[in-house]
């Protein structure tokens, strides 16, 4: 079966992201008193990010009473103000290597683009505007459009239905994370393809058995290419 669409995630996949991210992570954690190291936090940034809060929270709050939705609305608030401030304003918003190149060079293919991600919708679309990614992709979609977040497979199964692909067989999903992966195994999707440009490097990537791990975005049309044509053979 050939590949009719490539779902991709955003920071640390495609946006660059020297911890931007991971620090503002920190700091909305700190702001309510909670004071975590960046390696602790790095290894959840491609969840959800309430539920990356929750997770947190329930490390290093021993009073779990103190857990409520009003904590870590107060955190996610926080977080999300300092992200949509610093997307709006930052000169450091790029496209990681190769990465429009490949988006363009799949659609030549006939496959769709979509980009799915742990933010809410609403830092996604200033990051998607501020890099004039609007015609570059087939579709967006953002953990807070969905019941569950990574490592669910809902945002894959929304963009399937948006884009018509019956089949995740007819997909490939392409993260940073572990949950970028799970999200793709629990998906079904045929290629579960894991980058090293972002928070996690290919030795702690194996563990969660990608199907490939690529140190350059620029390899996925070729991942492809060569199931197009396994699949012509067969």
């Amino acid at each position: 079966m050939s590949i009719e669409l490539v779902v991709f995630d955003m920071a640390g996949t495609t946006v660059k992201d020297k911890n931007f991210v991971g620090i503002a992570f920190q700091q909305a954690m700190a702001s309510q008193g909670y004071e975590i190291a960046i390696e602790n936090v790095n290894p959840l940034m491609g969840y959800e990010k309430p539920l990356a809060i929750k997770m947190m929270l329930e490390v290093r709050e021993s009073d779990k009473s103190k857990i409520t939705e009003a904590l870590v609305d107060a955190i996610h608030t926080h977080f999300v103000n300092g992200m949509i401030e610093f997307y709006k304003t930052t000169t450091e918003i790029a496209p990681l290597p190769n990465v429009e190149e490949t988006f363009a060079a799949l659609r030549e293919e006939g496959i769709k683009i979509a980009l799915n991600t742990g933010f809410s919708r609403d830092i996604a679309d200033v990051i998607i505007s501020r890099l004039g990614w609007e015609d570059k992709i087939d579709y967006l979609v953002a953990s807070d459009e969905v019941p569950y977040g990574r490592p669910y497979p809902d945002m894959i199964r929304k963009i399937m239905a948006e884009l018509g692909v019956e089949s995740a067989e007819h997909i490939a999903k392409v993260g940073d994370t572990e949950v970028d992966i799970n999200e793709g195994i629990n998906a079904g999707c045929k290629y579960v393809i894991g980058i090293t440009t972002g928070s996690f490097t290919r030795e702690e990537l194996l563990p969660y058995k990608p199907t490939h791990i690529i140190d350059d975005i620029a390899e996925v049309p070729g991942i492809i290419s060569a199931s197009h044509e396994m699949a012509v053979k067969g």
